[in-house]
């Protein structure tokens, strides 16, 4: 089966990686010198999606939202353009799992199949080789694509049929976004009240409140220095925002997210939105008057 993959950023840079251990893969990105910089590499590099399509059984696209997907695919030099019948489109972005539904159901009519696959772990997690995917897509297919998807890591799970992947991951991205809120807010108070964020952490991880945000962002915090880890919050935001809509549309009430969401809103109009998801500790930080990350 011969790979392609479409978003060559940090997180699918790393993905295709992983990918390009054990195959031959076709790449494009919007900017030309990252696509040079994997072909010097060895991969096959295309001038657009349809070009790339035109060369693949599969095609795995991560790219920041869903409208960039639906453009990827259905614009004038698309994926859909090139692609043979038969073809398989494999959506790693943590999208809106109502909008890959509705692609899904559209590259049917021309004989390719969408499935969606999106990651949790970041860019070190698919560098190492230990990064959760999560799939939907229908059992047949899952049992035919999972062994592409190992070669990422052997942490692969069939969620359900197309969309589910998706759903899957808004669960996974709500949760880490309002624990790395809440703890945020908690060190700070810790701080203002005579602890230091390195205790914090210290403490934090032997107990029953240890998660990523006090295994991993904590310690980076308490360094100090450049605390940047190469996610906005404009696309942490996005991520809450799509999972309180489908909260929504679904009848779930989902009160404790949707305040997440709005930290999340304030943060941005505080730090703006292209700043990293770690800089929510600089709103804190004004909103408590208090010095956290030394």
């Amino acid at each position: 089966m011969q790979l392609g993959f479409v978003g060559l950023g940090a997180m699918g840079g790393a993905l295709a990686r992983r990918l390009m251990l054990k195959n031959k893969l076709g790449v494009y990105d919007l900017r030309p010198q990252v696509v040079a910089d994997f072909a010097a590499k060895g991969g096959m590099a295309a001038q657009s999606p349809r070009e790339l399509a035109a060369q693949c059984d599969m095609v795995m696209t991560c790219l920041p939202t869903s409208n960039e997907v639906r453009a990827a695919i259905f614009g004038p030099d698309g994926l859909a353009a090139g692609m043979k019948r038969g073809g398989i489109i494999a959506d790693m972005t943590t999208g809106d799992p109502n909008a890959t539904r509705v692609m899904a159901a559209e590259l049917k009519e021309k004989g390719i199949t969408l499935i969606d696959a999106p990651v949790s772990g970041g860019p070190h997690g698919a560098d190492a080789g230990t990064i959760a995917i999560m799939i939907g897509a229908p059992a047949a297919l899952y049992d035919r694509v999972k062994p592409v998807f190992e070669v990422i890591s052997p942490n692969v799970f069939h969620c359900g049929e197309v969309g589910a992947g998706h759903v899957m991951k808004l669960v996974n991205n709500v949760i880490a976004a309002s624990v790395r809120a809440v703890t945020f807010e908690a060190v700070a108070m810790g701080v203002k009240n005579g602890l230091s964020i390195s205790k914090c952490a210290e403490v934090l991880n032997k107990g029953s409140a240890r998660s990523y945000s006090t295994e991993i962002t904590l310690p980076k915090l308490a360094k100090g220095g450049d605390i940047r880890t190469n996610f906005t919050l404009a696309l942490m935001h996005k991520d809450v925002r799509l999972a309180t809509e489908l909260g929504m549309g679904s009848g779930m009430p989902m009160p404790i997210s949707n305040l997440v969401r709005e930290m999340f809103q304030t943060t941005i109009n505080d730090q703006g939105a292209g700043e990293d998801v770690n800089m929510m500790i600089r709103t804190i930080e004004k909103l408590g008057k208090v010095k956290v990350v030394p």
